[in-house]
């Protein structure tokens, strides 16, 4: 079973290049087909002779729809942060369909440009290539993800990008899901994202690497979009009835602790914190997000400030802290504190 140590150790030594299985890409992009008719798509983090995400969108140019396709190949010159593969020059792909009515890419139809500099999705010609993108659909490094999500935001594109689900407590990356500019897309199948990986990165994932499929497995991956889609506005169903007992209030903060996403009371109008597993079920019609706690604080870390009960940490939701019942840590994650819009106008606790 994959941990999270495993993909941190990967993600701090920069082998955190994972390359998507297929299948992976095809059953997430079946909810957001209708997003992509008559679009350009880039794929900007990719080497196009081993990406499934240049193969898929060039297999199915037609059946979406698409405009243009463009991808971005890597020279790795340092072998530290993209393709593992040797390439003696970073170029650029474009293919616009199928010409010989074949319904398949063949190399003539591609176009193979060269770039001045070695890819980098932050250089200059790789930016110039962002501009002419619509939606953008790749597999970042882990590493770079806030700048790279910054990025996307700063020219103001539509993705389906693959990060960890640590992402989430990022102030970066939930600033921008508390905003409403992104939000977890449909996920992997049961949870669990199977990767290949390049080989020096088989060191730090040990004890996750199968060797008869080639692939490791990872359970805190997941799919970052800002692409609507139909299940993302299905209510989440509640079923329980709130309770003082069931559900302690915080000692340093106007709010109840829930501790599954299941259990989250009908009843309840006032906020409460929930595991960041409910941004898989988040409805953004059915429920507001208010913030989040400090998940580093909240795994531990101690001061004075975060201790008083009346501290302004507490009190101000862009300064979060560690939330305590009954003087203790209860929380030991992050928490994500919501509030019912179907109940606003009720009582707390009716």
């Amino acid at each position: 079973m994959a941990n999270n140590k495993n993909l941190h150790k990967a993600n701090q030594a920069k082998k955190d290049e994972f390359y998507t299985q297929l299948a992976d890409i095809e059953r997430e992009v079946q909810h957001y087909e209708k997003h992509f008719r008559g679009k350009t798509v880039l794929c900007n983090c990719d080497d196009p002779r081993i990406s499934n995400f240049f193969h898929f969108f060039s297999y199915n140019f037609e059946r979406l729809g698409l405009k243009r396709l463009i991808t971005t190949c890597y020279k790795n010159q340092e072998r530290d942060l993209f393709s593992q593969n040797d390439c003696e020059r970073a170029i650029w792909l474009e293919y616009l369909g199928d010409r010989n009515g074949n319904r398949v890419p063949d190399p003539e139809e591609i176009g193979i440009q060269l770039l001045e500099g070695d890819g980098d999705f932050r250089s200059d010609e790789c930016i110039d290539l962002l501009k002419q993108a619509d939606i953008v659909v790749t597999n970042p490094p882990f590493s770079l993800f806030r700048e790279y999500v910054d990025q996307l935001m700063k020219y103001e594109k539509k993705f389906l990008i693959i990060g960890s689900k640590n992402a989430i407590t990022y102030k970066e990356i939930f600033r921008y899901i508390k905003e409403g500019k992104l939000w977890l897309g449909h996920q992997f199948q049961n949870g669990n994202a199977f990767f290949k990986i390049a080989g020096e990165a088989r060191e730090y994932v040990g004890g996750v690497y199968d060797q008869e499929t080639g692939l490791v497995k990872f359970r805190n991956c997941g799919w970052y979009t800002n692409l609507d889609y139909e299940e993302r506005h299905e209510d989440l169903i509640l079923y329980k009835h709130y309770t003082p007992e069931e559900y302690p209030h915080y000692d340093n903060y106007d709010a109840i602790e829930v501790a599954k996403t299941a259990d989250i009371p009908m009843d309840y109008s006032g906020v409460m914190g929930v595991p960041i597993t409910f941004l898989d079920k988040y409805n953004p019609d059915q429920f507001e997000i208010l913030g989040i706690t400090d998940r580093q604080a909240s795994c531990g870390f101690r001061t004075k400030e975060y201790t008083e009960k009346d501290s302004p940490k507490y009190n101000d939701l862009n300064r979060r802290g560690v939330l305590l019942v009954n003087g203790e840590y209860k929380a030991i994650y992050a928490r994500i504190l919501i509030r019912n819009k179907r109940l606003s106008g009720a009582t707390q606790g009716d």
